[in-house]
Parts: C-alpha cells; structure tokens; sequence
C-alpha cells in the first residue's frame, strides 16, 4: 500500500498575528497543523521576541511567497533607553550603559526626521547572514565579531508615538532587510546614548495587515479543535499578488501559457516586473515575465487556477 498522503491541498493565505514567544517556523506548523494544510510557508520572519504579522500561504500560495520577501514592512517598536544588549533587544545580556539624557519630544522628532531615507546600515551580529561560511549569530555566540558589509536600505517612514525619560515608541515603513534592532541603536547613537528593543510589533507587509487585519493563533487553534469551520481566515491567493501589474489571457493564449509556453503579451507592461497571470474569467494561472523576445514567459505557475 501507498502512503498516505500529509493534509488537505488548501490554497490561500492566513494572515496570523504571531504572538511572542513562538518562533515563525513553530507558529507555521501550528497554522498547517489547524488547518490540515499539506503545504505550507511564511513571509519574511520574525524573531520570538517580536509579535505581528506573518502571513502564511498554504498550498499554491507558496508559489508566491518568497516575492512577498521584498515588500516594504512596517512596525511598531519601543526602545528602552539607558543600555545596549549583545542581541540589540531585551533578550540579550547588557553590554554597555549609558546615562546620558534623552532629547526631549521635539528634539527627538527633529532627529526621527534625519533617518528618513535611503541610507545604509549594518547589520547586527546576531542575525541570520553568513559571513565565511558561519551565520553571523554563530560567530556571535563564539565571542567572534566580524566584518559587515552595509547595505542599502530605506526608511520611508517614522512617527514618534510616545516618549519619556526612559523609552520612546516609533511607527516606521522600512524597506526589506532592514534590522529594526540596529535603526534603533543608531538613533539613540546621535544624542550619544545606547538604546535596545524592547518590544516589537509588525503591523504590515505592503498592503497585507493594513485593510485585512489579522488572526490570533490561540483563535484558529481553539475553533480547529472545536472542529469549527476556518473558511473565514483563509483568504483568496489574490490578496497576495493585489498590488502586482497583472496581464489577462483570452483562453486560447491561457491554455498555452498553462502548458508552459510563452504567448505575445496583449498589453503593455513594464518588462522589469514580475507580472500576475489571469484568464479572462478573473482565474489567476501564475506568474509571468517578458523575456527577450517581448514575449510574455511562465516564471511560475500553479497547479490549480486561483482566484
């Protein structure tokens, strides 16, 4: 006999308020286990200390989540001035103290408003980058520190929330590889002070988290062991790609894409772009690129139309 084959082929995306304390692979297979889900992914992680959004494709969905990877994210975060942690949050062991005065409210914003921007910034050593072979963190852990390259990012934006003498609390949009640990250590590096995490929310990945809000685990998991419906937190794959330039085929042109070949593109698109493929019944096939012809190619598709 055959094995039997792990889960249901469900497709779509689960936008899952992870709560603290739970990785984002751990909070992953609890949204796969809830749901019976055969296949699934996250988006771009979080640490156990951070909560927020991590969104969770299942089935096809997948397809596209490493795409999601690049999209700008924001968060709510509060920093706890006065010490600096190995780690960059509160997690990590004191590693320097300083008791130098924060600004006041209207100093503070006046320097939040220098860092709003393309800029580079380095990325801390506990961190998941690998430098010769070995994650930085697996130096970090040896008591090594190692050269970091910069890299570019951009913050787009950064609001002052709340503030007194001992912490301040930002809202910021950031570009993807951006450390939220270090923005903060930099920031209070300007008054000479040192500052870490102290908590951290993640609010929005593009657009998802900002109109469709998101799910507790402890939610799904106590209607799924209820035997309860989840139909309502599985949203359509299409929420994921909304943003996306999309092209649409007339039948013809999507049964050939769907057998992997490329077909002249019915409209004009910026060759630069991923591009989301439908069929002229609002059915998304796939993802698709121009190539070198002009011609709209397959980059990937999936296995069942989505809508």
């Amino acid at each position: 006999m055959g094995r039997r084959k792990r889960g249901q082929d469900i497709d779509g995306v689960v936008l899952l308020d992870k709560p603290v304390g739970c990785s984002s692979n751990a909070a992953l297979q609890r949204v796969r286990r809830a749901f019976d889900a055969r296949k699934a992914g996250h988006t771009g992680s979080l640490d156990p200390l951070a909560s927020g959004l991590l969104p969770v494709c299942l089935g096809e969905a997948t397809k596209v989540s490493s795409y999601l990877l690049a999209a700008d994210k924001t968060y709510r975060v509060t920093a706890l001035h006065g010490a600096q942690t190995a780690t960059g949050d509160r997690e990590g062991d004191i590693v320097a103290r300083s008791d130098v005065a924060m600004p006041d409210r209207g100093a503070l914003e006046s320097i939040l408003a220098g860092f709003i921007g393309p800029q580079q910034q380095i990325p801390p050593m506990y961190s998941a980058l690998k430098k010769d072979g070995k994650r930085l963190y697996e130096h970090a852990r040896a008591g090594e520190t190692v050269e970091r390259e910069p890299r570019d990012i951009t913050v787009h934006a950064i609001e002052l929330i709340d503030c007194d003498a001992h912490s301040f609390t930002l809202e910021t949009r950031v570009s993807s590889g951006t450390y939220i640990r270090t923005l903060v250590e930099d920031i209070a590096a300007t008054w000479q002070g040192v500052a870490h995490v102290g908590s951290l929310h993640r609010t929005a990945i593009g657009r998802l988290g900002t109109e469709l809000g998101m799910t507790a685990l402890a939610d799904i998991e106590d209607r799924a062991a209820a035997g309860e419906s989840l139909d309502q937190w599985l949203l359509p794959l299409s929420v994921a790609v909304a943003d996306w330039p999309q092209v649409v085929l007339d039948q013809s042109s999507a049964a050939a894409m769907n057998h992997g070949r490329a077909v002249e593109c019915p409209a004009a698109v910026d060759a630069s772009q991923t591009l989301c493929i439908c069929d002229d019944l609002g059915q998304i096939l796939g993802l698709g690129y121009i190539d070198e012809r002009g011609m709209l190619a397959p980059k990937r598709l999936f296995a069942r139309p989505q809508r």
